[in-house]
């Protein structure tokens, strides 16, 4: 993930510095300078570092602070608040609106992403009730047009080409004159692929705006362009003055920093960063949650909206819970649902304190050990599959024949059944605690959205890494609960009354420090060589 590394390296100079038993103006300095060194490492404009650096110091003011003084807190605080303002330029992005021809147009660097980017944010905007389509307005790449028109076909969005007019201000021209008379709401324009130095294919994107007269003008920035960024970002906005950045290829081993200061020198938000090549893999721009998820402090706003974008099927799963009641079958529909949820890397940014707790394990070691789950519920009866698991300790044979018939081992079987019994035990715990908070939600007022999430935000970062040593056992179906299975609380939809992060988090730690032994004695379809 894009900057991935300069977060960790942020991350442990601030927490060697507030782990430390005296924390003075020699130990601060030295953290404002590690910071420096990682973000110049990182491809960030060197004079931007520096006015960060100051900020931090005039921010604390080391020397005036009073004995009483949270030194170690005030300093989290201003570094915090410093990287918010360098990826925040205060800027209002262009908002689609409903019911008129919102004409967006895409410019960008060669092999940037642009026409992928363009059927995402066509899908996008198609997927909140917008009437999208796509037009190709570059004639000058060969396959540009088959490329455009293969992915909006994949995505049922209508689109406009030309395979014979070679004039892309002609084909950009009536592409929008028609989807503007069928009422089409988000017309998105692809062009060619351009930089700096091409002064005539400057001009032809000048020509393309003057025809379409866009309502937002979309640079897209590959994050792997470096300090190269700037340069180029400025070309552009001084010639097509664009109004938000798109940020492509952050799932890769970039650096990053270049479309930092991309922002800062063009003071243009940055409104959506691409995280792979699928069509769904394109997420909303919040500068205060990405530092979260940057510093390992999560982002519950961004995991609550991914979840419930999923509109993952929790009915019968949420009643039983309701009703204290878990079985196999519902561990594995949980076990299904978190698989689709995304790779474990993507879901370790927003989850506080899941990054370290992963400890190097990668998506595909994860993604296996889940699936190795799967295979064992898979081979259950139905009868199996809706009991409480008692029938296993009756009938240990079971085991063994569920191991063959999922190639793994009867160790593995027995791990998944104690598993299932912890979170049937929790179920029951979470009957009587969705009771009580209810009421007490109800005694409150409800509260707001916002007043909700700050109030996880801040208990999450003030645990840190807990969780780590929590015990065996993750409550799945709980945790899918508070991450929108439905029935929330007033104030917050989807999301139940009372989120408790402790909770989460030793759930997440146990799913990491179950799954640790799973598979090491079934790969290769060895079933049956545990214990019998």
């Amino acid at each position: 993930m894009v900057l991935q590394g300069l977060g960790q390296k942020i991350n442990a100079a601030v927490s060697d510095l507030t782990r430390s038993a005296t924390v003075d103006e020699q130990a601060f300095n030295g953290m404002v300078e590690e910071i420096g060194r990682a973000l110049i490492e990182a491809d960030v404009n060197r004079k931007l570092v520096e006015k960060l650096k100051k900020s931090i110091k005039i921010t604390v003011k080391f020397k005036e602070l009073a004995p009483a003084v949270n030194k170690k807190r005030l300093i989290q605080k201003a570094v915090f608040d410093e990287l918010v303002r360098l990826v925040n330029p205060h800027a209002e992005p262009f908002k689609p609106k409903k019911g008129k021809s919102n004409v967006i147009m895409f410019v960008g660097l060669q092999g940037s992403g642009k026409t992928t980017t363009c059927t995402k944010l066509a899908r996008h905007y198609q997927a909140r009730g917008f009437r999208s389509c796509l037009i190709c307005a570059d004639t000058f790449r060969a396959g540009a047009f088959d490329q455009l028109k293969q992915n909006a076909t994949k995505v049922k969005i209508p689109y406009y080409g030309s395979l014979t007019q070679t004039d892309p201000v002609v084909v950009a021209r009536e592409g929008v004159e028609k989807f503007k008379k069928e009422k089409f709401e988000v017309i998105i324009v692809d062009t060619s692929g351009r930089h700096k130095q091409d002064k005539d294919l400057f001009e032809e994107m000048v020509q393309i705006q003057q025809a379409v007269k866009p309502d937002q003008t979309i640079m897209v920035l590959d994050a792997t362009i470096g300090q190269g960024a700037e340069t180029q970002s400025k070309g552009f906005k001084e010639t097509a003055d664009y109004g938000a950045i798109i940020v492509t290829k952050t799932d890769g081993n970039a650096s990053g920093g270049g479309a930092i200061s991309a922002v800062a020198a063009t003071r243009t938000p940055i409104i959506f960063i691409g995280t792979g090549e699928h069509m769904l893999d394109l997420e909303r721009f919040a500068p205060q949650q990405y530092v979260q998820r940057l510093l390992g402090m999560g982002d519950m706003q961004g995991l609550v909206e991914h979840v419930q974008s999923l509109k993952l099927d929790q009915k019968d799963t949420m009643k039983h819970i309701a009703e204290g009641v878990f079985t196999v079958r519902d561990l594995r529909d949980q076990l299904s649902n978190i698989m689709k949820m995304g790779p474990l890397s993507k879901m370790a940014g927003m989850i506080p304190g899941l990054g370290q707790m992963m400890n190097g394990m990668d998506d595909e070691e994860g993604g296996m050990k889940m699936k190795r789950m799967i295979y064992i519920c898979d081979s259950m009866t139905e009868k199996e599959l809706d009991s409480d698991g008692k029938m296993f300790i009756d009938q240990p044979t079971r085991m063994t024949r569920i191991a063959h018939g999922s190639g793994t081992s009867v160790r593995e079987v027995e791990d998944l059944l104690t598993q299932h019994k912890m979170m049937a035990g929790m179920a029951k715990k979470m009957k009587g605690n969705m009771a009580n908070m209810k009421r007490a939600q109800g005694a409150m007022g409800g509260g707001n959205r916002a007043q909700q999430m700050a109030a996880m935000q801040r208990q999450a970062q003030s645990m840190g890494g807990a969780g780590r040593g929590a015990p065996g056992g993750i409550d799945i179906g709980a945790m899918m609960k508070m991450l929108g299975g439905g029935g929330g609380g007033p104030g917050m939809p989807g999301m139940p009354a009372g989120m408790d992060m402790q909770q989460m988090m030793q759930q997440m730690s146990g799913m990491m420090g179950g799954m640790g032994g799973a598979g090491s004695g079934g790969r290769g379809g060895g079933g049956g060589k545990g214990r019998r």
